[in-house]
């Protein structure tokens, strides 16, 4: 790839499943051998978490490109223990609603040469508030992954950051695209999974809906104990799934 394919995983409700998606998308593109940078802009830092990685306090992160105007994302850039994975973590110390306030901060930050150099995909794992930092990965990102619990109140922060994501598209980014709509905890058997996602597909699209994520405690553990999926439970329903998006997103990039 001759440019960085960024992704954005959002959606205004909190729970939706954003980090575990962020976390376990990067880690099987990265199995896949796409050299992949995961940027954690939420500050409760659980990107970090979800992949075993330790930040101390003064170490480098993510949000330093919006409080110090000399700051780089190659600061941040840490290795995990998966191969062809790196992560920029989180300052669980910002405030939100502090820094500077523009709007393409972050896309200029990943026009740095090394960046485009190392990496062929970028995740922005984004916090579920309006607020400069989700606008930020709006305006940066090529695409948008919306992960979503088939609920009513999901299906509401789904229409929320829609209505955000084409006012960005109409004013900032018109090369922004949706990557898809992604049930998490999805069960088939529920009716009002299929009646949220049934509602989703009617709005959006079905051939948006992507095959869902299903509900699995083997993706809790495996956040608990600071592992993927992929390396904690290989056989269960969790890492099938996400091992099936991970082909999935790799052929929509191309």
């Amino acid at each position: 790839m001759t440019h960085l394919q960024v992704i954005a995983v959002c959606n205004r409700k909190g729970g939706a499943g954003k980090t575990t998606t962020a976390v376990n998308l990067a880690v099987e593109l990265a199995a896949l051998d796409f050299r992949v940078l995961l940027i954690d802009l939420d500050s409760q830092g659980h990107c970090a978490v979800g992949l075993g990685v330790k930040v101390a306090s003064g170490d480098a992160t993510s949000h330093a490109i919006f409080t110090n105007p000399l700051a780089t994302i190659s600061d941040s850039v840490v290795e995990t223990a998966y191969a062809h994975l790196f992560l920029s973590p989180a300052d669980q110390l910002f405030e939100h609603g502090s820094g500077v306030r523009d709007e393409l901060r972050l896309k200029q930050a990943l026009l740095e040469p090394a960046l485009v150099a190392r990496f062929d995909v970028v995740i922005l794992d984004t916090p579920p508030s309006l607020d400069f930092l989700l606008i930020n990965a709006l305006c940066a990102a090529k695409w948008v992954l919306v992960p979503y619990v088939p609920h009513p109140l999901s299906y509401e922060g789904i229409r929320q950051l829609m209505r955000v994501m084409f006012r960005v598209m109409s004013k900032q980014n018109p090369d922004l695209k949706i990557l898809g709509f992604l049930p998490m905890t999805a069960a088939a058997h529920i009716r009002q999974h299929r009646t949220v996602t049934s509602d989703v597909s009617r709005q959006f699209g079905a051939h948006r809906v992507l095959s869902g994520i299903r509900s699995d405690i083997k993706l809790a553990e495996a956040f608990a104990v600071g592992k993927p999926i992929r390396a904690y439970a290989p056989s269960s329903r969790g890492a099938q799934d996400f091992a099936d998006l991970g082909i999935c997103v790799a052929q929509m990039l191309g």
